[in-house]
Formats: C-alpha cells, structure tokens, sequence
C-alpha cells in the first residue's frame, strides 16, 4: 500500500505539471515587447473543458479522478480580465488511501499578460501554497512578487525580476492553445520561462510530430503530441507526454505522465463554450 500511494501521489502532482504545464508549454519565451502581449486565437471565456484521469498498476487500469477547466471573464484590481480555473479531484476509490484537491488559478489581461497566479495543492495530508504577482515596471522587463506556503505552514517570500517573458504554468497553456504549429517539424526544441511561488526556471519541450487518437467523448481527433523532459539530468528523461487538436482550437486530448512505478494518464471527456470549429475531429 506504501508503494501505491508514492505513487499515485506522484501521479497527480504530475497532473497539474501537465493538464497545463503540458499542453501549455508549448513554449513561449518571446522577449517582454508591450509587456509580452499575445494575441488570443483559441478560445473565449465561457469555455469549460472535463478529463478522466487513470493511473496503471501491474497493468491495471484504474479511473482515479477528474480534472475540470474554465475561463471566464472576470476584474483584477479593479480592471477587465481573464480568469483561468483548473480543479484535481480525486475519486471516492482512490481517496480511501490518497485524497486530492488542487486548485490552480491564474489572471491574465485579455492579450493573456499574466496579472496573478495561485495554487493550492491539498494531497493526502500535504496542504502547501503557491502564490505568483506580475508588474511591468517600464513595459520591458517582468517583476514578480513570489509567496510559497511549504506542509508545515511556513511562509517563504521572495522577488524576482526577468528581461524576458516569465509565464506560470496557466498562463503557459494560454499561449500555447494560441501559438501555429502549422510549420512545426519533428523534433523541434522549444525553450520557455516558468515561474512558481518557489523559483524560476528553464523548460525544454519537443515536438513529436502528429497522431490521431480517440478520446473519452466517442471521436477519434487528429492531434499534435509534445514531450516534456527532464532538464536536471545528465541523459534526458521524458516525464510527460500530451496531444492537442490539429485545429485552431489546440485542446488538450490526452496527456501520458511515464512514473517510476507506472503510468498516468489524461482523457477529455467533454466541454462546452468551444470558441472554433472542431475541425481536428475524424469521426
């Protein structure tokens, strides 16, 4: 039971590393120009978006829980913005021996400029705080104001400043769901700035190519599918792996998270407020 519940535990914090970070990384790292605006081509607010989450054991598949997203619209320190939500659930099975509730939530302006980040991450008996605030002090370079709440309840406060765009891993899947990957190539490297409530850091994507896949709704999509390795190693590991649609819309579809004891994994299940066609489905 010790081993299941390292395990899973590892599994959902990759989760959110990938419901987001994943899909998201799409990567971005483009210098602060105009505060590093981004013009917004895949969705609206209004949008919500359902996944199953399953975790391998001895070649047993278990459903362990839910992820949910949406983006609304909504006002930070009294101006018009956009806001991001996304909800780990663990199941009743699985919260006998690991319960979960992690709840991220960004602000960005309507060209997805990050305003605020935050996660709660509450996973068995963990319960710790991430906390991020943006300023732009003269338009070319990124401030931010960095809170962590570790397990014991200590606070950690910290500031950081970057002459490049920094981006948290919300708002990372902002800009990815907006970037075209209509001249992408197999094998393609992507480099991005990540910032959490604890540090700054590098992170290096690859682009897989293109596969189809049928996901939790019935339909098979064409999609796009990305690798996630790990950049502390001498010899690089792959952590994660996701598929997006081939369309304008770029919806995460699947995401495979590669475990010590195992493997994870993210279907879409259903969604709503859609802002394009979904051009990617097959059938």
């Amino acid at each position: 039971m010790e081993s299941i519940n390292n395990t899973y535990h590892k599994s959902q914090r990759l989760c959110h590393i990938a419901l987001l970070l994943i899909i998201l990384m799409t990567g971005a790292a483009d210098r602060a120009d105009a505060q590093c605006k981004y013009p917004n081509t895949a969705f609206n607010p209004g949008e919500y978006l359902n996944y199953d989450l399953y975790f391998n054991w001895k070649f047993v598949w278990v459903k362990c829980g839910e992820t949910r997203f949406s983006v609304t619209n909504s006002t930070y320190q009294g101006k018009k913005a956009l806001r991001t939500d996304i909800l780990f659930r663990s199941n009743k099975a699985c919260e006998k021996f690991f319960p979960m509730r992690d709840t991220l939530i960004s602000y960005t302006t309507a060209d997805l400029v990050p305003l605020y980040f935050r996660k709660g991450a509450f996973e068995g008996k963990r319960y710790t705080v991430d906390e991020v605030w943006y300023t732009y002090p003269g338009g070319d370079r990124t401030h931010m104001k960095q809170l962590f709440r570790d397990p014991d309840g200590d606070i950690l406060r910290h500031e950081t400043d970057c002459d490049e765009c920094v981006n948290d891993m919300l708002n990372i899947l902002l800009l990815a769901r907006s970037r075209d990957y209509t001249n992408f190539k197999e094998g393609q490297r992507m480099q991005f700035r990540m910032v959490t409530g604890k540090r700054l850091s590098n992170q290096t994507l690859i682009f897989k190519g293109r596969e189809k896949f049928k996901a939790n709704d019935g339909h098979t999509y064409r999609t796009l599918v990305f690798s996630l390795l790990n950049d502390k190693e001498k010899r690089e590991k792959e952590l994660l792996r996701f598929y997006i649609t081939d369309d304008e819309n770029h919806l995460p579809i699947r995401i495979d998270f590669y475990l010590k004891f195992g493997v994870a994994k993210a279907y879409y299940r259903d969604g709503r407020g859609i802002r394009n066609a979904m051009t990617a489905r097959i059938k």
